[in-house]
């Protein structure tokens, strides 16, 4: 399959996004419905990024970014960016030890690592949940 959400005049509307996430489809609408109960302070938008040739959904709270979403195939990604200081709430908390390894031997971009959960099924979606809530915890 082509890489998903590359072309900048193709809108990631819901049958663009049924066609590049399969199955996975489902897990993103229980994330959509849960990100509009669960923060219904947080803002989302689809925004084309020429850096990367690619459509990322951002979500946010006022100015702070929350987590950033990809689309692949037949899943999504779900990222956040942490500073050093989150990585004892990150190592406390319960997502998987494979997601607390991933964040500290990360790639480190300035001051802050990148935490990446992917996302086929909803049960995937307790993860990105969890990190979600660490990260607005955060000052």
């Amino acid at each position: 399959m082509e890489k998903p959400l590359n072309d900048k005049d193709i809108f990631p509307d819901d049958e663009v996004l049924s066609h590049y996430l399969g199955k996975a489809k489902t897990a993103w609408d229980l994330f959509m419905v849960s990100l509009q109960e669960k923060h219904p302070d947080f803002d989302t938008e689809w925004r084309y990024y020429k850096d990367g040739k690619s459509w990322l959904f951002k979500i946010t709270k006022k100015k702070k970014t929350i987590c950033w979403v990809s689309v692949g195939d037949q899943m999504f990604r779900t990222t956040c960016y942490f500073s050093d200081k989150a990585e004892d709430m990150l190592k406390t908390s319960k997502l998987k030890p494979e997601y607390i390894e991933q964040f500290i031997n990360g790639k480190k971009y300035g001051k802050i690592r990148g935490l990446t959960i992917e996302i086929k099924d909803p049960a995937d979606l307790d993860m990105t949940n969890i990190m979600i809530e660490i990260k607005e915890k955060l000052k």
